[in-house]
């Protein structure tokens, strides 16, 4: 009988360790979950960045604008620093920052092997801001493993193609791998361009963001997306340029 209250008293004593000690692991496991999502956001956020392909970048001729300065009364590509680019698409969406000049007209050129592949005008805004211009279907596709050889111009008036302004940059198509299309595949579209990032498929992930912004532009992750890309590639001064009406092409 004194053995049982000696075990009584002994076993009463501690019984609120007992408790703590039996909810530890589920103490553990919900931090464990709290630590897990905060690895996910920073791993999200800095993979967001660009991450250049292991590529060699053709040499260019025309100015390139400037990338982080002052970019009034520029024309800037949206472009790596390197100006080469790739793509997944047929007809990929190319994108420019450029100045106000109502009543303008751009001429576009696309060139294989020094050869016109493609070349088209279309009329700019009247505001300034990013552009888009997606190439056509009536175009010739892009072919996998070819580098094209793009020109933007823009002449101060139709007199004076002297003073044009000019830019230019490289696209190059290649075809995915297999485990990449299946990441595509089951990746939720917000996360979507955190995916061309990290693969280094700069048109897609540009033209991927550029259209959650116009659908989504209050959206802080869209916003923060967009800075993360950008800046990562030195094009800071565009960050908070809005977005104007994409052109489409008059003549061919």
């Amino acid at each position: 009988m004194i053995w049982i209250q000696k075990f009584v008293k002994f076993t009463a004593f501690p019984i609120y360790l007992v408790l703590i000690i039996s909810s530890l692991p589920r103490m553990v496991r919900a931090e464990s979950l709290i630590a897990l999502k905060f690895q996910r956001l920073q791993n999200w956020q800095i993979s967001q960045r660009f991450i250049p392909p292991n590529r060699n970048a053709p040499q260019t001729t025309a100015g390139g604008g400037s990338r982080g300065g002052s970019s009034q009364g520029t024309l800037i590509p949206l472009m790596p620093p390197n100006k080469l680019g790739l793509t997944f698409a047929e007809h990929p969406t190319f994108y420019w920052f450029v100045p106000q000049m109502p009543g303008q007209t751009a001429h576009f050129s696309i060139l294989e092997d020094n050869r016109i592949f493609y070349e088209t005008t279309f009329k700019l805004p009247n505001e300034s801001g990013i552009i888009g211009f997606t190439l056509p279907t009536k175009a010739p596709s892009l072919e996998v493993g070819k580098k094209y050889h793009w020109y933007m111009s823009i002449a101060s008036s139709p007199e004076e193609l002297a003073d044009e302004i000019s830019v230019e940059g490289w696209v190059e198509r290649i075809q995915p791998t297999a485990d990449l299309l299946k990441q595509i595949a089951r990746t939720n579209p917000k996360e979507l361009s955190q995916v061309y990032a990290t693969a280094g498929i700069w048109y897609e992930v540009l033209d991927t963001l550029v259209k959650q912004r116009l659908t989504e532009p209050s959206d802080r992750t869209v916003l923060a997306n967009w800075q993360a890309l950008l800046q990562s590639v030195g094009l800071n001064n565009l960050v908070s340029k809005p977005l104007v009406n994409s052109c489409n092409s008059q003549t061919k």
